[in-house]
Order: structure tokens, then C-alpha cells, then sequence
């Protein structure tokens, strides 16, 4: 990769002298500078990544140089003395590599470039003017107490953070759109120097975006296979935001209490079937067997009904496939969005067949209303909330059920 790249960077410079030497003799301005500022990086990036190598022991790199991560699987952090390089794996293209972070105390934001085929980003660790676009993003860094560096969020109207409301309220932070189609003046207004975005496979870049000098950061975290392994990524948020300690005691905290609910959960006898959500039109989308929520609800002492199925991913089922596999679910979960509570009767009106579910004779079915309850904002990165509340509903005391984001239909 190194040769490649040094030849590349001699190519670039012998094109330039040869454009150099034209504009001279016609008496034409030339920005020399500016391209040998692009020359530069790649010899720099060059510098970093070797450095970074690690020591080699039989061809294998040093355990000192890398940051472990305990359950994330699609994140690499290599320490150096003078950098932190961050690798994130392309979770679409097996062996392959999402984006690349150079992470230095000194350093001014470098937007990406393409270093051996991988968009490569050079960042200085600490505060930032900072456009975030998935919401539970923005709630972690509240989380982190670094959410004086938000300076805009995208889909302002989907949050439901009282909290970025009103900072949008009172102008402290800026709406800047959709975050399929961002207001790219308005990031530009607002002196953006980073920009948190979730990637999605052969999406082809970022449009606009990309050309702004706006530095991207690929939140590909919600790829993760494991409610842990997720929010394990916090990790690499408090090395870019400078505040490695409270991310790393608060991972610690989160994986504490999901370790011990996972352990109580085992020593209960009963394991009640989860089913969860409800049709879309003709279509139920249920999560994958290997899914976060399909643990999870392991997790909790339960049965998911589609436990056997190896996708990570939403199964998209006719109504007819999920009665033959949940007729009998003990306990039904639903998410939904709403003005108003979901109810029984409302569910029969949608679709009779609902009544042939187990959960719904016995009116064990419980509703979250994301209209109102942060469970999408929260739960990435607090995987252990979550799964308290699953615990509960799976294990049911004596005492009323009175949940964080879930609560019975009437």
C-alpha cells in the first residue's frame, strides 16, 4: 500500500511541475501551493499509517498497539504515541474497509481522501462544531456532556428530545433538514467542521456533502450484531469528541448492569415467547433471529419466535407466516408512532387476525409510542434500559408494571 501510494504522490507532483513550468512561460498565476498541500497529506497519512503498524512479531502486530473491543466487531483502534488510527469495517463487503480516521491531539480537521482506496480523514481529538444527523447520536453526546459541540442536528422533527427542541427553539443549534437531503447552507452557516451521518450500502456518497470540507464520521455502529457490541462504539465517539473517561466508565456502567440483568434473567424458570411489532400494510416486519432486538430478547429469559433465522436484518413476513410461527407468543411487543396511545380495539380494526394471537386473548400486549418515548434516541447506546424493561415484562413481580418506554394496551 505504501509504494502505491508514494507513487502516487510522485505522479501528482511531476504533473504539477509540468503545469508549473507551462504556466510560467505564459505569465499565468499558478496556486502551486495549494496542490502540494494535497501532496503533503498523502505523504503524511503515509507516515501515520506506518507508524501505526505496530510492532511485527512473526508477522503478527504488537497486542500493545490496539485498542480492544470487547463486542464490537466492525471497529479497529490502533494507539500510537502521537495518533490514534480509527479503521471502520465495511459491514456490506466482507474484508474490505469503510472509512479510515487519523485521530491527533494538534491537527485541524482534514476532510477525506482517498489513501489506498479508503476514504481517509484526519482529525484533531477534542471540542468541535459538530452537525449530527442520527438522533441517538445526539443523545449520546448529551450522555458524554459534550453536547455544547452540536451546533445542528437533521431530522429535528422526528426527535423527541424536549431538550434539542428547545435549543432549536431558542436558535443554539440550527435545523438543518432531512438528513437524506441536508440544507447544506444552513451547515455552512453554522461553521460545521464535522459531520455525523449514518452510511448505508452503495449509496454512493454523500452529494453536496461531500464537496462542503465538512469531515464526515460514518456512524455504522447500528450494524452491529449485539446490543453491547453497539453501544461498545461509544468508545470511539469520546476519542473524537475528547471524553475517552466518561465513555469508558459509562460503557463500563451499561455493560455492568446488562451483564447482571442477563445473568438474573437466567435463573428464571418460566420463558415466556416474544412476539414483536405488527403489520405495515400487508407486510410484518419482524426482526432477524440474529438481530439486536433477537438477543436481546434472549437476554431477557425469553423466546423469540424467530430465533432460528441467521439474519441480522428485518424479516418482511405476510400476516399469515407470523401466525404460523407466533400464534402462541405469551407477550407481544409493539413500537408505533402516533398522536394517540394504540389500543385493543384499535388493533381490530386494523386487521381481525390480530385476535388469533395468544398475547392478544390475554391482553399481554405492550405498546411503545416512539412519538413520545425516546426509545430510538435512547436505547443504542443504553441497551441496558431496554432490556431492564424487557426483564420486567418477561418476569413480571408483584408490583404494577411501569415502564420506561413500554406500557400495557387498553
Amino acid at each position: 500500500m505504501v509504494t502505491a501510494i508514494n507513487n502516487l504522490c510522485l505522479k501528482h507532483v511531476q504533473a504539477q511541475e509540468i503545469n508549473f513550468l507551462f504556466c510560467h512561460k505564459t505569465n499565468k498565476i499558478c496556486n502551486f501551493v495549494g496542490y502540494m498541500k494535497k501532496v503533503l497529506f498523502l505523504l503524511f497519512v503515509v507516515s501515520i499509517i506506518v507508524s501505526c503498524g505496530g510492532k511485527q512479531t512473526n508477522g503478527q502486530r504488537s497486542e500493545g498497539d490496539t485498542l480492544r473491543f470487547k463486542y464490537a466487531q466492525n471497529i479497529v483502534v490502533v494507539r500510537q504515541q502521537d495518533a490514534t488510527i480509527v479503521e471502520l469495517k465495511n459491514p456490506w463487503k466482507e474484508g474490505a474497509l469503510l472509512h479510515r480516521y487519523i485521530l491527533l491531539s494538534d491537527s485541524n480537521v482534514s476532510p477525506g481522501k482517498a489513501v489506498d482506496g479508503v476514504p481517509t480523514t484526519v482529525i484533531r481529538k477534542g471540542r468541535h462544531r459538530t452537525i449530527v444527523c442520527p438522533s441517538a447520536h445526539a443523545t449520546l453526546l448529551k450522555m458524554l456532556n459534550v453536547e455544547q459541540q452540536i451546533v445542528g442536528v437533521c431530522d429535528l422533527k422526528y426527535m423527541v428530545s424536549p431538550h434539542m427542541q428547545q435549543l432549536a427553539k431558542m436558535k443554539k443549534i440550527a435545523d438543518c433538514g432531512e438528513s437524506m437531503n441536508p440544507d447544506i447552507e444552513k451547515m455552512m452557516e453554522a461553521h460545521a467542521d464535522l459531520v455525523l451521518v449514518s452510511p448505508f450500502e452503495n449509496s454512493g456518497g454523500y452529494g453536496k456533502l461531500d464537496k462542503t470540507g465538512i469531515a464526515i464520521i460514518e456512524c455504522a455502529d447500528y450494524m452491529e450484531t449485539s446490543p453491547l457490541g453497539r453501544a461498545e462504539w461509544m468508545k470511539f465517539y469520546g476519542l473524537l469528541f475528547g471524553c475517552e473517561q466518561t465513555a469508558d466508565s459509562l460503557f463500563m456502567e451499561v455493560e455492568k448492569n446488562y451483564m447482571e440483568l442477563t445473568e438474573t434473567a437466567k435463573k428464571e424458570h418460566e420463558r415466556p415467547t416474544i412476539l414483536t411489532e405488527k403489520l405495515t400494510g400487508t407486510v410484518w416486519y419482524v426482526p432477524g433471529g440474529q438481530s439486536t432486538m433477537g438477543r436481546m430478547i434472549a437476554d431477557a429469559g425469553a423466546t423469540y419466535p424467530f430465533s432460528d433465522n441467521k439474519q441480522s436484518g428485518s424479516l418482511a413476513l405476510p400476516l399469515e407466516k407470523v401466525l404460523e410461527e407466533a400464534r402462541s407468543a405469551d407477550i407481544w411487543l409493539i413500537k408505533y408512532n402516533a398522536p394517540t396511545p394504540l389500543t385493543y380495539s384499535q388493533m381490530l380494526g386494523e386487521n381481525k387476525g390480530y385476535a388469533m394471537i395468544k398475547a392478544f386473548k390475554t391482553r399481554h400486549v405492550y405498546g411503545c409510542n416512539a412519538a413520545i418515548k425516546p426509545i430510538f434516541e435512547e436505547t443504542p447506546f443504553r441497551p441496558d434500559w431496554l432490556l431492564q424493561e424487557l426483564v420486567r415484562i418477561a418476569h413480571p413481580s408483584k408490583q404494577p408494571f411501569v415502564g420506561r418506554y413500554f406500557e400495557p394496551l387498553n
